[in-house]
């Protein structure tokens, strides 16, 4: 019977179930991998503040500080910047960034200094141009010989300097007729007023001029145009033969009747003239570098009336 009993007893089997992660599962992982980011960040923030300039940690510090003057004003510190992002800054001229306060200062003083010399210029130009005027007027009024001629001499100061204008009278032409011989009267002014200039540093500009009427042999490709310039070079030699530099002459051009003395009057013996500019150094700077002076033109160039074109050629 015991036998029987002891077979019949229940066979009862443990099984113990491990749980390594009972307590907090896999939460370790997600502090390791915060933990390792935020070295990463850190380390990315120490090589960041390594390799910044000063300028560019003062522009960011002043921006959080105070963002929205630094937006409009532009901070003390980002003027150091040497970012080469193009644009901004309160200085609209840079192309690279703001430019430092220092170096604004600067350029505004050099600018200032260019002026101020300018001006300077100016003033020694005025003045020397009145005087010039004064003692070509003199030179004139003291000889009896020049004297007669001295209503044909107009002298005026423009702003691109002294203008010295030769007129032609129905009674006293410069000029033979259609031709460019001067007169013996002419070649007298000229080489007074050509001693005259001998002294003065500043170019010479030699403008010759007709009036409107239409030359005879104009069909045959000679105009007023090629009239004007044949008077103006023949001006030029005249001033030359009185000592006159050949390399004092900046330009000798014709221009025909397209600057009128008198444009009420197209055909006035007054718009037939010589005109000599001593120029200022600003209007030399002007020519020379390219730049055309500036001309006043009075009236626009038209072709000749009929009544015109039967004018005798000047």
């Amino acid at each position: 019977m015991a036998g029987d009993a002891k077979k019949l007893q229940p066979i009862i089997i443990k099984r113990v179930k491990k749980g390594g992660h009972a307590t907090h599962g896999g939460a370790w992982k997600i502090a390791y991998a915060d933990f390792v980011t935020a070295m990463m960040a850190f380390f990315l923030l120490m090589w960041l503040l390594g390799s910044t300039s000063e300028g560019d940690k003062k522009g960011i510090s002043d921006y959080f500080q105070s963002p929205m003057k630094v937006a409009m004003q532009g901070g003390s510190g980002a003027g150091a910047s040497s970012s080469v992002v193009n644009g901004g800054g309160s200085d609209l001229t840079q192309t690279t960034g703001q430019a430092k306060r220092g170096e604004g200062a600067d350029r505004k003083a050099k600018r200032l200094s260019a002026e101020q010399a300018k001006a300077e210029a100016a003033k020694r130009d005025a003045k020397m141009l009145a005087a010039l005027s004064a003692k070509i007027a003199a030179a004139i009024s003291s000889k009896p010989k020049m004297a007669e001629f001295a209503s044909q001499i107009r002298l005026e100061i423009t702003p691109d300097g002294l203008q010295i204008q030769i007129v032609d009278d129905q009674k006293r032409p410069m000029f033979d007729s259609g031709s460019a011989m001067l007169k013996p009267y002419m070649r007298d002014i000229l080489r007074e007023i050509g001693t005259a200039l001998l002294d003065v540093e500043n170019k010479i500009s030699l403008d010759g001029h007709t009036d409107r009427s239409a030359y005879g042999n104009a069909d045959r490709g000679y105009s007023n145009w090629e009239l004007s310039a044949d008077r103006a070079n023949a001006s030029r030699r005249e001033l030359a033969s009185a000592g006159m530099p050949e390399d004092k002459l900046a330009r000798v051009v014709g221009m025909a009747s397209s600057l009128l003395l008198d444009p009420a009057d197209p055909l006035s013996p007054s718009n037939r003239r010589i005109s000599i500019l001593v120029m200022t150094k600003d209007a030399e700077e002007r020519l020379l570098g390219g730049q055309r002076v500036p001309v006043d033109l009075e009236t626009e160039i038209d072709t000749p009336s009929a009544s015109a074109a039967t004018q005798p050629p000047r």
